[in-house]
């Protein structure tokens, strides 16, 4: 899939749950007009969770089946994907990849809010420190395209925004 056939990029947004993600992809969809696609709940619409993990209250994606149901929707451009996760989305499909990030002080009270407790929690904390997601991309994606974004607070968000559709505008040009 060359993005020379794609009507707009294709942008990934991701990070540890709680970073941010679905805050920013909201905004850049008013922003931009592009289509927002939220793993998760695409995952729920279409059948893609092939079990449900009751240790971390989730359901198990089949990576698979998710793929093969984006292909054409990738293919043609224009989508903000968000997921917390991001080696398993062929490197083909994106432009751009923004990696979240978040000091582990603020990101603990964001996961005590939504209720994540016990491993759950933990894991995610040390996912954040350890920049499991960060070092997913860099080893998924070219080097060039991965970029870490800070995103403590609304000041971060809206220089993140502003960084985001200055390179959605040099993409069109």
């Amino acid at each position: 899939m060359a993005n020379a056939k794609r009507i707009a990029p294709n942008i990934l947004v991701t990070g540890t749950p709680g970073v941010g993600k679905s805050t920013l992809c909201q905004k850049l969809v008013e922003l931009t007009g592009l289509r927002w696609i939220e793993i998760s709940k695409v995952a729920k619409e279409n059948e893609c969770i092939e079990e449900w993990d009751h240790e971390y209250q989730c359901g198990v994606l089949d990576e698979d089946k998710l793929m093969d149901g984006l292909e054409d929707t990738m293919a043609n451009g224009g989508n903000i994907v968000d997921y917390h996760s991001c080696e398993f989305f062929p490197e083909r499909w994106f432009d751009i990849v923004f990696v979240l990030r978040v000091d582990n002080t603020i990101l603990y009270d964001r996961l005590t809010s939504r209720g994540y407790i016990g491993r759950k929690l933990e894991d995610n904390i040390d996912c954040e420190i350890f920049q499991t997601i960060l070092e997913e991309a860099q080893s998924s994606y070219k080097k060039e395209i991965v970029h870490e974004l800070q995103n403590r607070n609304l000041e971060d968000l809206e220089n993140n925004l502003q960084r985001i559709c200055l390179w959605l505008q040099q993409w069109f040009e």
